[in-house]
């Protein structure tokens, strides 16, 4: 009976958990539905008075809107890819690593296990990264998000305002939302503001549509403002080719701790994320090439390219089977084993 309640109660608190982590998208869901009419109904068609003024912001608003909806839509529901079966222990590897009670020797197993793949990333330790919860040895840029009790492939952050995990499949989608997020406020404040002088100084009446005005103007420039130091931090870390874990812990190869292993060149980073056809870039649609399990190496390159081992190495990081607690950046919400 007490067993019952306990995973009643369980169930219970997960539901709950699922349901309140809905919370900050309908945030941004509401604001963007009020911004949508204020600056349609209120500004457009009650305070802008030229048809022809009328006519160009409401096309070039509806332009960015289309992208900016159509980009944080593809953030929030495409799923975040996990590692295929292959690197999955089989029932036998399991039973047999459960099973062994010295901590060298299943060190040993995963060791033997992981030549067989194309693993090529360690723990601070020095050991093959392994995944206990998932049962897995991680893929190169894998790391167990505790939110979505999964590992994901190139994991980047768990982001509580999608509500989603941006990893490999849809880290290209929450770039473009940043940047059409950052756009949206950009428009938004520059078209809004001479209106906003004009009720300020009292050139215009004062009509329900001035709260409407004045609170947009606020609001574009508060989130543009921190859009803003969100899309320059990870444009830097695309231009460097690393994920926001590898900024706050060093990858570790079998070589040692390098951090700038997966960094190819400023192009080459770019089109790690957006592909090689430019004509892509800006459409959210996938074309991230490579299946998220293996990346091109610095490490690889170096015996061709000389001037790529002129870089100082990095200091060495704590091992890598740990959980990185939600909210641990303040420009991300990252949760990893």
């Amino acid at each position: 009976m007490r067993r019952g309640w306990k995973m009643a109660l369980s169930g219970g608190l997960r539901c709950c958990r699922r349901v309140l982590s809905w919370v900050p998208v309908l945030v941004i869901v509401l604001v963007v539905l009020w911004s949508y009419y204020a600056y349609v109904f209120e500004l457009c068609l009650v305070t802008v008075l030229s048809p022809a003024e009328k006519v160009i912001y409401l096309i070039l608003y509806h332009a960015i809107f289309v992208f900016f909806a159509w980009t944080y839509w593809k953030s929030i529901f495409t799923l975040p890819q996990q590692p295929n079966q292959k690197f999955h222990l089989s029932y036998t590897d399991k039973e047999r690593y459960e099973n062994e009670e010295r901590p060298e020797v299943q060190k040993q197993m995963l060791v033997d296990m992981a030549k067989k793949l194309p693993v090529y990333t360690r723990t601070g330790s020095g050991a093959v990264r392994f995944c206990d919860r998932c049962h897995l040895i991680k893929p190169d840029r894998c790391h167990h998000c505790s939110v979505c009790a999964m590992c994901v492939l190139k994991m980047d952050h768990h982001c509580p305002w999608v509500n989603n995990c941006i990893g490999f499949s849809n880290y290209k989608f929450f770039l473009q939302f940043l940047a059409y997020s950052v756009l949206y406020c950009l428009y938004i404040a520059t078209t809004v503001f001479s209106y906003f002088i004009k009720y300020w100084r009292g050139e215009l009446p004062s009509v329900r549509s001035k709260f409407h005005v004045l609170f947009l103007l606020f609001v574009a420039c508060m989130f543009f403002v921190s859009l803003v130091i969100l899309f320059g931090y990870h444009c830097w870390l695309v231009s460097r080719n690393k994920t926001t874990l590898e900024a706050f812990c060093t990858p570790v190869f079998t070589s040692g701790p390098e951090k700038n292993g997966f960094n190819l060149g400023f192009i080459k980073n770019i089109q790690q994320v957006f592909g090689d056809n430019k004509k892509f870039w800006l459409i959210p649609i996938g074309s991230s090439p490579g299946d998220g399990h293996s990346f091109p190496m610095r490490s690889m390159n170096e015996s061709q390219n000389p001037l790529l081992a002129n870089e100082e190495p990095w200091e060495d990081n704590e091992d890598d089977n740990q959980d990185y607690p939600e909210g641990s950046s303040s420009l991300a919400v990252e949760t990893e084993t």
